[in-house]
This record gives structure tokens, C-alpha cells and sequence, in this order.
């Protein structure tokens, strides 16, 4: 039997909390690379907190996916027929696009990868968007700098695992923001962070415990009651780096924000930022430097792996949930 393009469709818009009947799954012909596009692929797909977004019609930075379309997403795998000069079959390429088996893309966002680098899942986690989201955010927002103090929300997701360690390196004191006691294990013991607050806990005393001389940068992945915590807390010249805010994505009405005078009296600089404005050129620059602390044992990660692309509307839902543990991907059988 000829092999098909296993997809996953938006089949309707959620309200509130996605749920399996959201999302369709069929099989379609695998389909043929147009001039200039190349087919590739997928072995593994990346699931992001970001795709939430992508299934509203809400007015947004990026376009939303149109019902009956394919999941946006991004995938690892590896060239089957190219048209486009540069790319040849059996490349492996981080690039392929949506939550499908085949996809035809142009060359514009797709990097060919060695191998031997580092497994193939990793280019979706801390050498793919999860990583580079927090390099560039770090390196343009919150540049820290020696001694300062540093709290990442979310801390061992994608991204909250790699901006930690970044900061480690450049050497501030790190505390993360995680759910449960096992999570704050990794955080600590196999990240290497200071200190870690379970959110499920008193964050209070947590952060009053481990930040008693203020906050000089904080990551956000979750807003929520962390956000609040936090704010009261930045130092003057504080930087937020606004990435993402999970714990709100589901609400149905906007939740009440902090007085933000406070922003003017300590000079706190404010930003949110999308990786896709200015961070895929950086891309090659991005993978020398992650792969050369990889190398040195500088920096660790840890992969949440589900089987089977038809798994992927559960395994995204739980994601919103807090359920996964570390970068959320799919093996693609």
C-alpha cells in the first residue's frame, strides 16, 4: 500500500480549554514539491505552548489556523525530494511545517543539521525555537549581567530550562518557578540553578526565602498569580522578558493586571518579544554556541517523547495543563 500524509486539522475553534474534538485526524496522498519547495519528512514534531494561539481567531501577531487547515507546527526529519538548489534527498533538516508527515516548504527557514551533533529531537528543544527563543530574549531583553538575581517562570519547560542555564552561565544567581516537588529536583540538581519555587506552594514565603534582595530579570512563560508575585519584587532597572504567559492562555476573560506606576518609579523596561521577528537569521550563530555548551557539559535538557502523531491532540492538551515534563515532542511513526 502506497504510504499516506497523516495529518491533524482544526476542526473547530476551542472555547476555552482545547478538547479532542477540536482537532480532526485524516490521511491524505503525500503530496508533490512545487518550484523552489522541497518535501520533507518528519521524524519528530514540536508541540509549543504558542499553537493555543494559532487555533483562536483573536487578532494576533501571526495569522490563525483556518478551520480545516493542518495544526501549525514545526518538524525535524529529512528530505525526500527537493527542487529548490541546496537541499537533497536524504538531508536532515530542521523546517518541515505542520502536524503532518510530509510537508512541502520553501528553503526560506530550513537549516540543514548534522546528525552527529546531538539527537534529532533536540532540534525542536534546546537547539531549536524552544532554544533560541531563549537566547535571543536574554541576549536582546534581559541581558544579565554578573551577580544579578534572575527568576525564570516554567522553569524546566523548553524554554525556561535553556534561559536558566544561560543566565547560570553568564553568572547571575537563578531561581525557577516549577510545578511539584520532582520538577524542582531537576531544576536544581540537574540544571543547575540555585533554587527553585514550587508554584503549586506558598510563593510568597518561597520567593521572600530565595530573592530577599529583590529580582534584576525575570523570564515570563505563565503569568498568573507568579506575575504577581514577581512584580512587587523587581529591582530599579529592572527587565521583564515578556515570552509567554501559559496559565492565562485558556481564559475567557482578561484577568485584572498589576498598577504599573511602579514601572516608572524603578525604570523597568517591559518587553514582549516573537522569536520569528529577528531570531531565525541568528540560527546558525544560535547552534555554534548552544552546541559548544552541550559539548562542555554547560547545558543539560530533558525531552517529554510521545509515540505516534495521533497521539499529538492529548499530548498538546495536557501541555497546557502543566502535565508534561521537559520539551514536548512527537515521534513521528
Amino acid at each position: 500500500m502506497a504510504e499516506t500524509n497523516l495529518q491533524v486539522l482544526l476542526r473547530r475553534r476551542p472555547v476555552g480549554a482545547p478538547v479532542p474534538e477540536d482537532f480532526e485526524i485524516v490521511e491524505t496522498p503525500v503530496p508533490t514539491p512545487g518550484p523552489g519547495e522541497v518535501l520533507v519528512r518528519a521524524r519528530f514534531l514540536s508541540l509549543d505552548p504558542y499553537m493555543r494561539g494559532r487555533m483562536s481567531e483573536a487578532k494576533s501577531y501571526a495569522q490563525p489556523v483556518p478551520l480545516g487547515g493542518v495544526m501549525e507546527g514545526q518538524t525535524a526529519g529529512e528530505v525526500v525530494a527537493s527542487n529548490a538548489p541546496g537541499f537533497a534527498p536524504g538531508d536532515t533538516v530542521l523546517g518541515g511545517s505542520g502536524w503532518q508527515r510530509f510537508s512541502c516548504v520553501t528553503p526560506a527557514r530550513l537549516f540543514k543539521i548534522d546528525p552527529g551533533e546531538a539527537p534529532l529531537s533536540a532540534s525542536l528543544g534546546v537547539l531549536g525555537m524552544p532554544g533560541l527563543t531563549a537566547w535571543v530574549g536574554l541576549e536582546d531583553i534581559g541581558t544579565p549581567k554578573a551577580g544579578e538575581t534572575v527568576v525564570v517562570s516554567a522553569a524546566s519547560g523548553a524554554v525556561g530550562q535553556v534561559a536558566g542555564q544561560i543566565a547560570k552561565i553568564r553568572g547571575c544567581t537563578v531561581v525557577g518557578v516549577a510545578g511539584g516537588e520532582k520538577k524542582c529536583r531537576f531544576v536544581t540538581e540537574e540544571l543547575g540553578f540555585d533554587a527553585c519555587i514550587d508554584h503549586r506552594g506558598d510563593l510568597r514565603a518561597g520567593f521572600d526565602v530565595h530573592c530577599p534582595g529583590g529580582i534584576d530579570v525575570y523570564w515570563e512563560n505563565v503569568g498568573g498569580d507568579v506575575q504577581r508575585e514577581v512584580f512587587p519584587r523587581m529591582n530599579d532597572f529592572g527587565r521583564m522578558v515578556m515570552c509567554g504567559m501559559i496559565a492565562e492562555y485558556n481564559d475567557t476573560q482578561v484577568r485584572p493586571g498589576p498598577n504599573l506606576m511602579a514601572v516608572v518609579r524603578k525604570r523597568l523596561r517591559i518587553q514582549g518579544f516573537i522569536v520569528s521577528d529577528n531570531g531565525w537569521p541568528r540560527y546558525p550563530q544560535f547552534r555554534r554556541e548552544m552546541v559548544g555548551w552541550m559539548k562542555e557539559g554547560r547545558m543539560q535538557w530533558r525531552e517529554d517523547v510521545v509515540d505516534g502523531l495521533r497521539r499529538a491532540p492529548e499530548a498538546f492538551i495536557g501541555l497546557l495543563k502543566g502535565e508534561n515534563f521537559g520539551k514536548l515532542v512527537v515521534r513521528i511513526g
